[in-house]
């Protein structure tokens, strides 16, 4: 019995936890794809095709590396140290390349990440140099005239208190 093509959707993980479990009666894969895999023809179809293939790549053997393979490529690389690069970027990528270990790259990416950083807060430093001073908040207007009243009242009430003094002291 054929399902519609919408049923299928989302089983290629159930069919690759079929193909990968050893044995039909493991709970690896679940019972959905199971079931699944069973009632329709085409998914059934796919799993024993990835079967077949599982079953050759299994039965292939992959050639031998060559005996000489370690010498011939620590002779290349050292071929490769010793030939003078054209100019200083080339020598430079030589070295980073081939160099005498892994600890160059670390600081050469350090390095840059410095640079990066001090040019960076440089380049900030100077164009805040040209930022306009902020404009006075409303809130510190108004304490500023609450300050300004306080200061011209306490004027007032020192003359009312020496003009009060001269009329007690003329009594």
């Amino acid at each position: 019995m054929l399902k519609p093509a919408n049923s299928c959707h989302g089983m290629d993980e159930g069919l690759a936890e079929l193909l990968l479990e050893p044995k039909a009666g493991r709970a690896g894969a679940s019972a959905r794809a199971r079931e699944h895999v069973r009632e329709c023809a085409r998914c059934g179809g796919e799993l024993q095709e990835l079967r077949a293939t599982m079953a050759l790549l299994d039965s292939w053997d992959g050639p031998e590396p060559s005996a000489y393979f370690l010498s011939r490529l620590e002779a290349r690389l050292r071929e490769e140290r010793e030939a003078a690069p054209a100019g200083w970027w080339s020598r430079l990528r030589a070295r980073m390349m081939y160099g005498p270990g892994p600890h160059v790259r670390p600081l050469a990416a350090m390095a840059l990440t410095m640079i990066l950083l001090v040019g960076g807060g440089t380049y900030l430093g100077i164009t805040n140099w040209d930022q306009p001073a902020p404009p006075p908040q409303p809130g510190n207007a108004a304490m500023v005239h609450d300050l300004e009243t306080l200061a011209t009242n306490a004027q007032l009430l020192d003359q009312l208190e020496t003009i009060s003094d001269s009329d007690n002291n003329g009594d």
